[in-house]
């Protein structure tokens, strides 16, 4: 092994060292009352430290939802290439199941992913990371689409953009468990997520059926 690789190697070690400290401090504290300090001294690191490897707190938090992106696309993929012998009806009812696993895979993150993508945050980002950001959102909500796509051309959802239903899935998806989440902090000992996302699924899928005359 040649010296730049074992420096690209311990340089990449220490990220996920920063990052698997950061996800606990936002885990314990919250993104708002998390500081870069506070990520430092549970990495055993100095606050220097971490600024050579992340610009900013939000640079860092949107590191970890690259994760959830990255779990999306490998979910959907699967969905649309390796389900062939499902039909529409069938691959929507997957794509279901897709959503609530995502949201299951780290909540937290998700659920600061969507705060954070609806402000200005993105603007505070490495091109880099953005640029990241930015295909494996296209890509996701371009898998979905796909499944919309193919139920239009077999005759069975009604004839409408199918990125339109990607766009409306996905905000269905962010606005439940956006309003659930805050729900909870009433009540933390009530969770309807599950139910009420298969009913707004539900809904939705019934709504795009074509209807036969």
């Amino acid at each position: 092994m040649g010296i730049q690789e074992r420096k690209e190697r311990e340089r990449e070690r220490r990220r996920q060292q920063i990052m698997v400290a950061a996800k606990r401090v936002f885990s314990d504290r919250g993104f708002n009352k998390t500081t870069m300090e506070d990520i430092a001294r549970e990495a055993e690191l100095s606050p220097g430290t971490l600024y050579l490897y992340f610009k900013n707190k939000d640079e860092l938090f949107s590191s970890l939802s690259i994760r959830i992106l990255q779990y999306l696309n490998l979910r959907l993929e699967h969905v649309v290439n390796d389900e062939k012998d499902m039909g529409p009806d069938e691959k929507i009812e997957a794509l279901k199941e897709v959503m609530y696993d995502v949201y299951e895979f780290d909540p937290l993150i998700l659920i600061n992913m969507f705060h954070l993508q609806s402000s200005d945050t993105l603007k505070n980002l490495s091109p880099q990371l953005l640029s990241n950001i930015k295909e494996l959102s296209r890509n996701s909500l371009g898998l979905m689409a796909r499944i919309f796509e193919e139920g239009t051309e077999n005759d069975q959802f009604i004839d409408r953009h199918p990125m339109a239903f990607a766009d409306i899935m996905w905000a269905i998806f962010s606005g439940v468990v956006l309003w659930e989440e805050s729900k909870r902090i009433i009540n933390e000992d009530k969770n309807y997520l599950k139910e009420t996302l298969e009913i707004a699924f539900d809904i939705f899928a019934r709504g795009i059926k074509k209807v036969e005359t």
